[in-house]
């Protein structure tokens, strides 16, 4: 296994920093669409690192299901272990990474449950398949090695059959509140273009890092 010589010289793109978006998350979304043309079924894929009571890290890949003004939302059981990271300590880190594009975005900020209605209305449009699914998962827990999820899954589905599955109280949506956004872009030589904004409280201050 060779690892040392795996190397990739970077060229599909670069950063115009004299003419930068002033808001990271409206220049996030424009990121975002250029990866879902030519990845549109896991380019809203990221990993979220989260930090235990204990001060363990601990990382996961989610999907990021929605960008607003505010910020950046996924969805989850919010009795698995990263919800219990999250409730003991709400400073968390989400990671984009985009090969395609040799792209990154480094985002830092704090979670937050959404609100109850927010959550409701995506788990409707959700599959019933992924609805049953919410219902039925324990997430996190230790379970048999020849436990049959499919046997709970009958019993569900007959149980809402012909029925609306509503949302599981267990389950719903986090906001993650950005303080800081760093856009990575792959360049010749490792020589790469890094743009970073920091929130001072009032408005975004904008940095170029070196590579």
């Amino acid at each position: 296994m060779d690892l040392i010589n795996i190397r990739r010289n970077y060229s599909n793109s670069k950063i115009d920093f004299k003419n930068l978006e002033k808001d990271p998350i409206r220049f996030f979304v424009q990121w975002l669409e250029d990866i879902l043309e030519i990845n549109k079924h896991e380019g809203n894929a990221c990993v979220l690192s989260t930090v235990s009571s204990i001060q363990r890290p601990s990382s996961r890949v989610v999907l990021l299901k929605s960008v607003t003004e505010r910020g950046f939302v996924f969805f989850t059981n919010y009795e698995s272990s990263k919800s219990v990271d999250i409730e003991g300590n709400n400073h968390v880190a989400l990671n984009f990474y985009w090969p395609e594009l040799e792209r990154q975005v480094r985002v830092s900020g704090t979670a937050e449950k959404i609100a109850t209605k927010e959550s409701d209305d995506y788990f409707k449009s959700r599959p019933r398949e992924s609805q049953i699914g919410a219902w039925l998962s324990p997430q996190s827990t230790f379970i048999d090695f020849e436990y049959d999820f499919k046997i709970s899954a009958d019993e569900l589905d007959d149980k809402f059959k012909d029925r609306e599955i509503n949302r599981p109280f267990n389950w719903g949506g986090y906001c993650v509140i950005p303080n800081s956004i760093e856009f990575w872009q792959g360049r010749p030589s490792r020589l790469h273009d890094r743009l970073f904004y920091k929130f001072d409280g009032k408005s975004w201050c904008i940095n170029r890092l070196a590579p």
